[in-house]
């Protein structure tokens, strides 16, 4: 297949994927093309109308609600480094420094989270001794973490055995787990240690024991060069218009990108002297010299039939998950909301996965006479849900609400947001694959890179590090 009449002094480069991935591979690949003065024509295709993926913030009636992530790590570099490219570290804001404390249901019961808690590692002994959330023997149990010897070799662990192989199945079903659900969604038993949390295992074969390894690090000066002042005092930040803010911005950044919402690339053909021809739903097909896919990866798949890890990307697992959030009336929840929320573990059988107090969490996200609350619902072996009506959604959601927080009165108003296949899961070896997959794209479809949640990190600062990444892979690709 013959390219037809492309202008080869003018590299052509298709983003496919609108969300914040593909958003910071059209940025950093526009960036990065206009240093190096070289010519390039970039057009970035989003099936959706709107841009953002799972970023979307709501304004309604004073609340700020998000009905996809709510916040990111302060302390993460990528998103920092973009806030204040894009001009936007005067819009950063943090938690309330006066609800800090997480609760956990436990028999029916909110526990507050014991003091020194990191993801479910005690690294302070009295506030761990002192919790109802683990028997006795469950903390001693526990503390065998400080005898038992490191497990040597460097292959993959399910993230699930290795904390029950730590700290015990107590601390791994009543803790760690809930806390993870947020997360990843998934059964911690299914999740690689390598692609969720290699400290820890770093932690086990420096320190032997995973408590005193991150004793170890707490006690580390932190590097904290680069960081805003906002980010030292806070461990998550957002936007004081939400994170859609984020999203507006490299849009306005991007005045030079073509930007296609609303089509979809249905097909990718192949030419024989290099380059390719992207199929669209609708409109006119595009050439490209480099394609950077911030695809799921099952989407990415489909695109890619000739790749031979492309059966294995089709069927990485992807949990369903929703957000409900409901407003209040303050005169109408009496429950004291002293911290930023809680976590519901999977025996607790119950509905909801999490809940956040938001307009406690976060000053901004309610008018001074409303609450705001926003619950989870599914996860992995909890996908029901998706059976449900919205209704019946509610219902459900209202019910957990009323046990656990007694209640009663009708939301003031309420916003359901269905994330279908939007939480993706980390099988043992999944790094390896990647690779693999990877490698694979060098020969079977050079120029063509694969970034996204699906790949290396689920959170807001992995993405825009995977989209900086393939938007330098492409670059270097064309400029060689």
């Amino acid at each position: 297949m013959a390219p037809g009449h492309m202008d080869k002094s003018i590299k052509k480069i298709v983003i496919i994927g609108g969300g914040i991935t593909g958003l910071s591979a059209a940025y950093y690949t526009m960036k990065q093309f206009e240093e190096r003065r070289i010519p390039v024509e970039i057009t970035l295709v989003e099936k959706e109308g709107q841009l953002g993926g799972r970023i979307n913030t709501l304004h309604h009636d004073g609340y700020t609600i998000e009905k996809g992530p709510d916040s990111f790590l302060a302390r993460k570099l990528p998103i920092i480094n973009l806030t204040k490219e894009l001009g936007l570290e005067e819009e950063l804001t943090a938690t309330n420094p006066q609800a800090r404390s997480n609760f956990i249901l436990h028999k029916g019961k909110l526990h507050p989270m014991p003091l020194g808690l990191v993801l479910g590692i005690p690294t302070k002994l009295t506030p761990f001794m002192k919790t109802g959330l683990i028997s006795p023997l469950g903390k001693l149990r526990a503390a065998m973490d400080l005898l038992l010897p490191a497990r040597k070799g460097m292959d993959d662990e399910a993230l699930g055995s290795f904390i029950k192989r730590r700290l015990g199945r107590e601390v791994l079903e009543n803790i760690t787990e809930p806390l993870l659900a947020g997360i990843y969604a998934g059964e911690t038993q299914n999740l690689s240690l390598q692609a969720t949390f290699p400290q820890f295992k770093q932690m086990e074969e420096t320190h032997r024991s995973l408590i005193v390894g991150m004793l170890a690090g707490r006690k580390l000066p932190q590097q904290l060069s680069g960081l805003p002042e906002i980010a030292r005092q806070s461990m998550f930040l957002t936007y004081k218009g939400g994170l859609i803010t984020l999203v507006n911005r490299l849009k306005d950044a991007m005045s030079s990108i073509r930007i296609l919402a609303g089509q979809g690339v249905v097909e990718m053909k192949k030419y024989d002297e290099g380059g390719y021809e992207l199929v669209l739903d609708k409109g006119l097909p595009l050439q490209a010299d480099g394609v950077i896919m911030a695809l799921p990866s099952y989407e990415a798949a489909k695109l890619l039939p000739g790749l031979p890890a492309s059966s294995w990307l089709e069927q990485v697992p992807y949990i369903s998950v929703a957000n409900i959030a409901l407003a209040y009336k303050r005169e109408d929840v009496h429950f004291p909301l002293n911290g930023s929320g809680f976590v519901v573990p999977r025996q607790e059988g119950r509905m909801i996965t999490a809940c956040t107090w938001s307009s406690s969490k976060w000053l901004h996200a309610a008018p001074s006479d409303g609450i705001l609350l926003r619950t989870y619902v599914g996860r992995s072996g909890a996908q029901y849900w998706l059976q449900l009506s919205d209704s019946e959604l509610i219902a459900g959601v209202r019910k957990d609400l009323r046990d656990m927080m007694g209640i009663t009165s009708d939301p003031h108003f309420y916003e359901v947001t269905r994330c279908v296949r939007s939480m993706p899961q980390y099988g043992i070896s999944h790094l390896v694959r990647i690779r693999e997959a990877r490698e694979q794209l060098k020969y079977t479809s050079p120029g063509v890179f694969l970034c996204g949640a699906g790949y290396e990190g689920v959170g807001l600062p992995d993405c825009i590090q995977q989209g900086r990444g393939a938007a330098e892979e492409v670059v270097a690709f064309l400029s060689d």
